[in-house]
C-alpha cells in the first residue's frame, strides 16, 4: 500500500522562512522609529512640564528659576528614565538628561540631551531645547522633533 506522506516539503517551509524574512526587514525599521519617537515625547514633554513650573515661578518670584530643584524637580541635572521618570545617571535605561541654561531673570532656555541608547538612535534630532517665548528647536536643525 502506498501512502502518501504528510506535512511540508522544504520548498513550501523555505517560502514561508522567505515571506516572514520580508515582514521582518520592512517592520524593524519601523518599529525602532516608533521606539524613538515614543522616547523623544517623554523628553518633550519634560520640556513643557518645566516651562509652566518656569512660568508659575516668574509670576511668584518676579523671575526664572536658576536651578530644576528651584521648580520642585528631584535634581539638576534632570535624568529621566524611558518613561520620563526621574532616574539615576548611572541607570542604563535612561533616555535624556534635562538641563536648565541661559538663565536671567526674564530668559531661559531647557535642554533635553539624549544619552545612552537614544543618543546612538536618535540622529535625526539629537538635543531637543525650549526657550521662555516657546520657541521649540532641536540641536540637528530638523523641524520635525517636536
Amino acid at each position: 500500500m502506498n501512502k502518501k506522506a504528510k506535512g511540508f516539503t522544504l520548498i513550501e517551509l523555505m517560502i514561508v522562512v522567505a515571506i516572514v524574512a520580508l515582514i521582518s526587514v520592512i517592520a524593524y525599521p519601523s518599529y525602532m522609529n516608533y521606539v524613538i519617537n515614543t522616547k523623544r515625547n517623554v523628553a518633550t514633554n519634560t520640556l513643557l512640564q518645566i516651562a509652566d513650573r518656569q512660568q508659575q515661578f516668574f509670576m511668584d518670584n518676579k523671575r526664572y528659576a536658576a536651578t530644576l530643584t528651584d521648580l520642585g524637580l528631584a535634581a539638576n541635572p534632570l535624568i529621566l528614565d524611558e518613561q520620563g521618570n526621574p532616574a539615576d545617571a548611572g541607570n542604563t535605561r535612561t533616555v535624556y538628561a534635562v538641563s536648565l541654561s541661559d538663565i536671567t531673570a526674564t530668559t531661559y532656555t531647557i535642554t533635553a540631551a539624549p544619552v545612552n541608547m537614544q543618543l546612538k538612535r536618535d540622529t535625526k534630532c539629537g538635543s531637543l531645547t525650549l526657550n521662555q517665548a516657546g520657541t521649540q528647536g532641536a540641536s540637528t536643525g530638523y523641524d520635525g522633533c517636536w
